[in-house]
Order: structure tokens, then C-alpha cells, then sequence
């Protein structure tokens, strides 16, 4: 009867494993919908404010973004990090997935945008990004707490509105919505995934800045 309980403990592991992982790829594809919203729209404001649908779609669907769970780090346990981990590897499915997809569509005429935004994101200095990616984050966390928080549907639409649409305008680096662009733009390389990993290590420090401030605030507090 032991053995068949822990059979049973590991096929339900290996269930909640896929479908984190699926709802992870799925993230990355919605975070890819807001990037092709952006460089399909003419005006860089109302881009900005269509890139918000990504994030309204994981919210609401409740799917896993890397960008947004590395926020909650500190409430849970380090085994959570290995969770993010995945949530990462997943993200970075989807997402290169539509972008290459989308390479064999009629929205191939987009190339030459997303190409040029590619390029100016290569060619910047990795400590530029890294320190875009940590005010991307800052925003997300502001978009997920609020959404997570705030009581009223309107304060939660908001909170994912403004964070996101600013991020975006600011030219802040995301590292799910940068796996879209490059995939799209065919900009994939050791020096891209290099440059991918430096975004992602400071959409990590800007995601826990807020988090962090807020545990030793309520330290002091008690």
C-alpha cells in the first residue's frame, strides 16, 4: 500500500510539474501577443498601451510569468526558485515559438521593425540592460501587487495598465517580451543569450527590491 501511495505522490508531482510548465509556455506566447500589438501599432504610446494585453491575459488566466513570480520569492521557500526556474524555461518556449512562427505569416513585414529593435538592444552595454531590466521589474511588481491587492476591478486593470504601458514606453528591458523580439527578429546567438541572461538576472534584483524593502520596513515596524 506504501509503494502504491508513493507512485501516486509521484505521478501527481509529474502532473502539477506539466502543467506548470504548460502554463508557463502559455505565458510566454501571451507576453509575445502584446510584443506583436507593439510593433504593429504606428504611435510608440499607443504600442505601449497595447503591450498591456500580455500581462492582462497571465493575470487573468492565471498563468506563470517569470518576471511576476520571482517577485514572491521572499514568501516562499528556496525550492520556489527551482519553480521559477522552469517558469523561465517555459516563458522561453513560448515565446520563441510565436516568434519564428510569426516568421511565416504575412506579419513578416514587421521584421524589419522588430530587426532594428533587436539590434539597438544588442548593441547596448550589458550593464545598461542589466539596469533597465531591475526598473522593468519594479514596474511589474508594481502591475502584479497591485492587481493582486487592490480590492476593486478597476484598481487591479489599472495597476496592470500603468505598470506595464510605462515600462514599455520607458524602454525598459523584459526579459520574456526581449525571448519574443529576438526569436522574431532571427537574432539568436551566444552573445543574444547572453544578453537574455544579464536581463533576466536584473528583472530579478528589481522584482525582489520591493519585496525586500517592504519585509525590512515591517521588521522595524514590530
Amino acid at each position: 500500500m506504501e509503494e502504491i501511495k508513493v507512485k501516486q505522490q509521484k505521478r501527481v508531482n509529474y502532473q502539477e510539474i506539466a502543467g506548470n510548465m504548460l502554463k508557463s509556455i502559455l505565458a510566454g506566447m501571451c507576453i509575445s501577443l502584446g510584443g506583436i500589438a507593439y510593433l504593429a501599432s504606428q504611435n510608440k504610446i499607443v504600442g505601449a498601451l497595447f503591450f498591456t494585453v500580455g500581462l492582462f491575459m497571465v493575470l487573468t488566466m492565471s498563468l506563470n510569468l517569470f518576471t511576476g513570480k520571482i517577485c514572491y520569492a521572499f514568501d516562499n521557500k528556496p525550492s520556489y526558485l527551482l519553480k521559477c526556474l522552469l517558469v523561465w524555461v517555459g516563458n522561453l518556449i513560448g515565446a520563441v515559438a510565436v516568434g519564428y512562427l510569426l516568421q511565416l505569416t504575412r506579419l513578416d513585414s514587421l521584421q524589419a521593425s522588430v530587426i532594428e529593435l533587436a539590434n539597438t538592444k544588442l548593441s547596448d552595454t550589458w550593464y545598461s540592460v542589466f539596469i533597465l531590466g531591475i526598473l522593468c521589474n519594479i514596474l511589474i511588481y508594481v502591475a502584479v501587487d497591485g492587481y493582486k491587492n487592490n480590492e476593486t476591478a478597476l484598481g487591479k486593470y489599472l495597476s496592470v495598465f500603468f505598470g506595464v504601458s510605462i515600462f514599455v514606453l520607458c524602454g525598459f528591458e523584459h526579459c520574456v517580451a526581449d525571448m519574443f523580439y529576438f526569436s522574431f527578429a532571427g537574432a539568436w546567438s551566444w552573445h543574444t543569450l547572453l544578453y537574455v541572461i544579464i536581463i533576466t538576472l536584473g528583472n530579478v534584483v528589481g522584482g525582489l527590491l520591493f519585496p525586500l524593502c517592504k519585509k525590512l520596513y515591517n521588521k522595524k515596524v514590530v
